[in-house]
């Protein structure tokens, strides 16, 4: 039972919020990493210093996605179909959270030690984080397309038991 009045989409707001804000972030670290590649391969610094402050923008927004999703997860009462990707979603998007906080630091670190320059193995380890970026995108529309959590007539049929 939640303290909040809940709407038909089992939220104390009109829409969920997670979508939005995590949306933002995944921008955000999508446009920085094609920035370090361009400005290493046309060592600019100018791209890199647009890769660092979406970098640092994202390590910080991250913590809104990451609250806002843990909230609406709380309220969904997911079925037992939607509860193990809803799980794996969540683990992965805690450590999305940690990775990009570590990579941002260590950016700023390169940033400070020489502004036209990231090593191969940054760019490694950020492609790394692309590719855990793209799987919490399969994740999340699995979550929000297929068992449509936060949706009227999920959260009617699982109020009624139709989903137990």
């Amino acid at each position: 039972m939640s303290l909040l009045p809940l709407n038909d989409k089992n939220l104390p707001y009109p829409d969920t919020m997670h979508p939005v804000v995590v949306h933002f972030v995944i921008a955000m670290v999508f446009f920085a990493y094609f920035c370090d590649i361009a400005g290493y391969l046309k060592r600019s610094y100018h791209l890199f210093e647009v890769s660092w402050w979406n970098m640092l923008v994202a390590a910080v927004a991250i913590f809104f996605a990451v609250i806002f999703g843990e909230f609406e997860a709380s309220l969904a009462e997911p079925y037992p179909a939607a509860e193990p990707v809803l799980v794996w979603h969540t683990i992965n998007g805690w450590s999305i959270s940690v990775i990009l906080v570590a990579i941002t630091a260590w950016r700023g670190i390169l940033r400070i030690r020489n502004p036209l320059r990231i090593p191969v193995i940054y760019l490694a380890v950020v492609t790394f984080l692309m590719c855990l970026v793209c799987l919490q995108i399969y994740l999340g529309d699995l979550v929000g397309w297929v068992y449509s959590l936060h949706t009227v007539p999920v959260v009617q049929a699982t109020k009624e038991g139709l989903l137990k």
